[in-house]
C-alpha cells in the first residue's frame, strides 16, 4: 500500500480464496440467527409491560450492542466470501474499525456486563429495594455513560490510523478491519498506537474485569448467608445467564490474543476461524442463552411459537 493510495485488501479463507464459497452460506445463517434472536428479545421485552425491570432493561441495550456489531462486520465478511469483493477504502476501514471497538467495548470492556453484574449484585443483596435503586433514570444515566465511555476511548483509534503511511502490503489478515491489524502494515512509527491500546485495555479490559470478579465475590459471599439452601439456588440460578455472557464474550477474547501472540506457526485457517467466531459467534450466542435461562423470556417465546401454531392449525 504505497503513500497515498487509499485502499486495503480483505481476505476469506487465506490461500484458498476459491472456497470462500463453502463459508459464505453458514456465515449468512449464522447472522441471520443473530437477527433473529437478538430482534426477538427486543420485541419481547418492549411488548410485555411486566419485563419492564432493570434486568431486562440492560438484557436489552446488550441486545441493541450485539446487533450493532453484528451491521459492522455483516457487509464486509459477506462481501468477501460471498461475492469475492474484499477491497475498502481507508475511510471505510478506518470506520469499520472504529464501530467494531467501540461496540465491543460497549458490550464488555466499557459497560454492559459490568452493569448487569451490578444488577445480580443489588437484586441478590437488597431485593426489597431493587426497583427503587435501580430506577428507570438511574438506568437510564448508566446506558449514557456507557456509551460515553465506550465511544470515547475508541474515538482517538481513526486519527491514530489516519496519521500513519503505509508502504508495505495493503491486504488485511481478516474480513473486517481492526485496529492492530491496520497498524502492522504502517511503514511509520506506530508507538503511539501501541501505547494508546495499552492504557485503552488497562483502563477497560482490565479494570472491568476486575469489577466483575468484586461483584461475584459480593454475590456468593451474600448468598452463602442465606439459611436456605433451595434460595440459595434460586438466587445463584438468578446469575448463570449472565456468566454465560460473559464467558461467551472473554472465552474468544482471550483466545484470539492468544493465537495471535503465540500461534503464528498455525494455520492460516485457524487464525481466520478465530477472527470470525470472535465477531459473529457472541452475538449468536446471547439471545439464545438468556432465551434459555430466563424463564419469563423462554415462557413468551413459547407462547409466540404457540400461537403461530395455533393460527396455522385454524387456517388450515
Amino acid at each position: 500500500l504505497w503513500p497515498g493510495h487509499q485502499t486495503f485488501v480483505l481476505i476469506g479463507i487465506p490461500g484458498m480464496q476459491e472456497k470462500n464459497s463453502w463459508m459464505a452460506f453458514p456465515l449468512f445463517v449464522l447472522y441471520a440467527l443473530t437477527l433473529l434472536g437478538n430482534i426477538t428479545i427486543l420485541y419481547i421485552i418492549k411488548t410485555n409491560q411486566s419485563l419492564h425491570e432493570p434486568m431486562y432493561f440492560f438484557l436489552s441495550m446488550l441486545a441493541c450492542s450485539d446487533l450493532g456489531l453484528c451491521f459492522s462486520t455483516m457487509p464486509t465478511i459477506l462481501s468477501v466470501y460471498w461475492f469475492d469483493s474484499g477491497e475498502i477504502p481507508l475511510n471505510g476501514c478506518i470506520s469499520q474499525m472504529f464501530f467494531i471497538h467501540a461496540l465491543q467495548g460497549i458490550e464488555s470492556e466499557s459497560g454492559i456486563l459490568v452493569a448487569m453484574a451490578f444488577d445480580r449484585f443489588i437484586a441478590i443483596r437488597d431485593p426489597l429495594r431493587y426497583k427503587s435503586l435501580l430506577s428507570n433514570s438511574v438506568i437510564a444515566k448508566i446506558g449514557i455513560a456507557i456509551l460515553s465511555r465506550g465511544f470515547c476511548f475508541c474515538f482517538p483509534f481513526p486519527f491514530l490510523i489516519k496519521r500513519l503511511t503505509f508502504c508495505r502490503s495493503n491486504v488485511l489478515s481478516h474480513s473486517y478491519c481492526l485496529h492492530q491489524d491496520a497498524m502492522k502494515l504502517a511503514c511509520a512509527d506506530t508507538r503511539v498506537n501501541v501505547l494508546y491500546g495499552l492504557i485503552a485495555v488497562m483502563c477497560t479490559v482490565m479494570l472491568d474485569v476486575l469489577i466483575i470478579l468484586v461483584s461475584y465475590i459480593l454475590i456468593l459471599k451474600t448468598v452463602l448467608s442465606i439459611a436456605s439452601r433451595k434460595e440459595c439456588l434460586k438466587a445463584l440460578n438468578t446469575c448463570v445467564a449472565h456468566i454465560s455472557a460473559i464467558l461467551i464474550f472473554y472465552v474468544p477474547m482471550i483466545g484470539i490474543t492468544v493465537v495471535h501472540r503465540y500461534g503464528k506457526h498455525l494455520s492460516p485457517i485457524v487464525h481466520m476461524l478465530m477472527a470470525n467466531i470472535f465477531v459473529a459467534v457472541p452475538p449468536l450466542l446471547n439471545p439464545f442463552v438468556y432465551s434459555v435461562k430466563t424463564p419469563q423470556i423462554r415462557q413468551r417465546i413459547c407462547n409466540i411459537l404457540h400461537l403461530k401454531r395455533t393460527r396455522g392449525f385454524a387456517s388450515t
